[in-house]
């Protein structure tokens, strides 16, 4: 894609050296590269495994059509090196001597069984931050355990407050508590990188995707603490105000407020319903009491409503209105459009995409998309090859023995 003009970017001069695969670790270092770090993204010689994560740009499974990857990956360069060989730690300590930061999410005993531990690594470059993104974290009799999404969501104690308090347990969609952790990752890496700066000291950052789920539940550990309460899942009769509701055109959520901010009478004449008006339905413990009447009454009204008319008329009254939009419809959301969040990047087996674009605004230094999802070993020759000295001869010598 053609680079956008210079601006000021806020992570200039911030040099990443990026050994992450699949999600949590490439998330983190792709909020490093959109906002002007220099990431240098390390493959196996086989690419990232998430090259080979669905979907793909029209089924065709190619690992430079994965559109996980592409996103995940804006701005990066990528080098390939084996890890598993003596030579291709050689180059990899090359590169560390000459990066600020360092990101893995392997499993803990990985680096250390690969001979790139913290001390060796701080050994070579003393002011390096190195960021470990993993299940549990580096230490604990968890450490080496396996997971997955929904593991670390269960074990973070997220899910069990999660769905209705009748139903089991729900985990939210696809793959959050590894986005929760590559933020985190993140955060907690530009506060190593500015203690650095200040200080020359490098120091190791440990992520555990197990806590960085567990932060979520803030006021229920604190309440069980001091009270010895565990919250349970919501009920979910079908009287409550703030149920998902069907519309004629999809589905909306017709909050009308909560608690004593709500003037029922108000909202009796906002729907045109006057049997709900009267002492049957006028107090919370009215309605309660008379709950499956008032749902089959509200789920009769709204099913025959278009769910845009209700949710904007309904903020005119300060009601808590929302709609469930498809992908189409949020693609198509004025209040997206208006910020400009979407954003077309060319990707020359791609074509042109749009993506999400920036994660918050920043007026002076914003987000770039400055440049695609790299091919797997595009810039071999660049790094590799020019930066560190190895002269073609050596890199076809390092393709050949499957080093690159």
């Amino acid at each position: 894609m053609t680079e956008p003009a210079q601006t000021n970017r806020a992570l200039d001069g911030l040099k990443v050296l990026d050994l992450t695969h699949h999600i949590a670790g490439p998330y983190c270092t792709k909020l490093l590269a959109d906002f002007g770090a220099e990431v240098i993204k390390v493959e196996r010689p086989g690419g990232d495994p998430a090259r080979r994560m669905a979907p793909f740009l029209n089924d065709e499974v190619d690992p430079e059509k994965s559109l996980v990857f592409a996103y995940l990956n804006t701005n990066k360069q990528s080098v390939t090196l084996n890890l598993k060989s003596e030579k291709g730690v050689q180059v990899l300590k090359s590169l560390v001597a000459e990066s600020d930061v360092l990101v893995e999410n392997f499993s803990p005993s990985v680096m250390p069984s690969l001979g790139l531990d913290f001390q060796t690594l701080q050994g070579i470059n003393p002011s390096l931050v190195m960021t470990s993104i993993s299940n549990f974290g580096q230490t604990g009799p968890y450490r080496d355990y396996k997971a997955a999404d929904i593991v670390e969501y269960a074990m973070g104690g997220l899910m069990y407050i999660s769905g209705a308090y009748d139903r089991e347990p729900l985990k939210h969609a696809f793959n959050q508590a590894q986005f929760k952790a590559g933020t985190d990752g993140a955060s907690a890496t530009l506060m190593a990188a500015y203690h650095q700066r200040l200080t020359g000291e490098g120091q190791r950052v440990d992520i555990s995707i197990q806590e960085a789920v567990a932060t979520g539940l803030r006021d229920v550990v604190n309440n069980f603490t001091y009270t010895g309460a565990v919250r349970r899942r919501q009920p979910n009769h079908s009287g409550d105000l703030s149920r998902l509701r069907a519309s004629s055109d999809g589905h909306l959520i017709p909050n009308p407020g909560i608690g004593a901010g709500l003037n029922w009478d108000v909202m009796v004449e906002f729907l045109d319903l006057p049997e709900l008006a009267g002492e049957k339905f006028n107090t919370p413990s009215a309605r309660l009491v008379h709950a499956e009447e008032l749902g089959r009454i509200l789920d009769d009204y709204f099913v025959k409503q278009d769910k845009y008319e209700r949710f904007y008329a309904a903020h005119q009254k300060r009601f808590i209105f929302g709609v469930v939009q498809s992908p189409e419809e949020v693609m198509a959301d004025p209040q997206f459009a208006a910020r400009n969040f979407f954003v077309d990047i060319n990707h020359p087996a791609l074509g042109t995409l749009k993506y999400p674009g920036a994660p918050f605004e920043m007026s002076e230094t914003p987000w770039q998309a400055r440049s695609s999802a790299p091919a797997m070993g595009q810039h071999n020759q660049e790094i590799i090859g020019h930066r560190l000295g190895h002269t073609s001869e050596q890199l076809a010598q390092m393709r050949a023995n499957q080093i690159i």
